[in-house]
């Protein structure tokens, strides 16, 4: 942990806090007919961008999912830009026209969200093989779900990785479904990080709704990366709030696994340490939540009032790329 423990667990909080109301507020919006398409929110999960992308360094990088809003805030994504984008507004990360799936911000080293399933591991690969040929002091965190795992793509991500010794940590989002399959009913090994050790990658199972447990543990693959001890395997045991996409009311998942998970919410653990380890109160932590709303109020006002791409724009748009 950082030396200034009650600054650094404030600011861990507030990055959750702040993707859990940005996605609750961002179905609001699709309710209301102005978020277009498929979304998939975050919510639960929280704990497992926050902790990783709060062990990195800003030069190095990501690749997300389909599910990634999360690692776009954590990874620090202006409130303002992220509303816009999933608005379909012209001054969103991509003009608009990637939507909530494929939002990427290549100036901030965020190789970006793709629909593709598991398609985040090989572009990681690729980053990750680029900075060992350049001899570059960084590396690559590639987040990955549970039910890419069972995807060529993972795997042979897995396998170049440990074979050519790259500076990447994969980070597995397990939480538990992909889409209405439960894990143990698409595959004869549910505990997956055991992926890794069939390529030589030391891998480790946690608890990804603590936060901490999160961090100190990225902190260390971060670290053994850029000494080029890489690649590393961390698999986040998590659960997602709802169903797999926002029109999926979720009538798969057993109440008793909803019940535990609700009461092992990552911003509840996130709570518990402001109050035990850091000392603050209710009220402290409540003007922390306030001035989160009001951030993220001021940013979908600024997304409703952005303009939508003109047919001008996009024609240009098609013709230059």
């Amino acid at each position: 942990m950082k030396k200034n423990t009650r600054d650094f667990l404030v600011s861990l909080y507030t990055t959750m806090y702040k993707i859990r109301n940005f996605e609750e507020q961002a179905i609001k919006l699709y309710r209301d007919g102005y978020i277009r398409g498929y979304f998939h929110p975050y919510l639960g999960e929280e704990a497992i961008a926050t902790g990783v992308c709060a062990a990195m360094d800003r030069k190095d990088y990501i690749t997300s999912t389909h599910r990634g809003h999360g690692h776009c805030l954590a990874w620090g994504a202006d409130l303002k830009i992220m509303f816009a984008e999933l608005l379909g507004r012209e001054n969103g990360f991509c003009k608009g026209l990637g939507g909530s799936m494929h939002i990427a911000d290549y100036t901030k080293n965020n190789l970006g969200a793709n629909g593709i399933v598991g398609s985040g591991a090989p572009l990681a690969v690729g980053a990750a093989l680029g900075i060992s040929i350049r001899k570059e002091r960084q590396m690559v965190s590639s987040f990955v779900s549970d039910g890419s795992t069972c995807n060529g793509s993972f795997l042979e991500s897995l396998n170049l990785a440990s074979a050519w010794k790259l500076p990447l940590l994969f980070v597995i989002e397990n939480n538990q479904y992909a889409v209405s399959t439960r894990i143990e009913d698409s595959t004869g090994e549910p505990e997956l990080y055991k992926r890794g050790a069939g390529f030589g990658v030391e891998s480790i199972r946690l608890d990804g709704n603590d936060v901490l447990e999160v961090y100190n543990t990225a902190k260390l693959y971060v670290k053994r990366c850029k000494n080029g001890e890489g690649p590393f395997l961390m698999e986040c045991l998590t659960f997602r709030k709802s169903g797999h996409h926002v029109n999926d009311p979720g009538l798969y998942l057993p109440k008793e696994k909803v019940d535990h998970y609700k009461l092992h919410d990552p911003l509840l653990i996130g709570k518990k340490h402001l109050t035990e380890l850091a000392g603050l109160s209710g009220k402290d932590i409540l003007e922390i939540e306030n001035m989160v709303m009001a951030e993220i109020k001021d940013a979908i006002d600024f997304a409703i009032k952005s303009p939508e791409m003109s047919e001008e724009n996009f024609l240009k748009f098609v013709e230059e790329y």
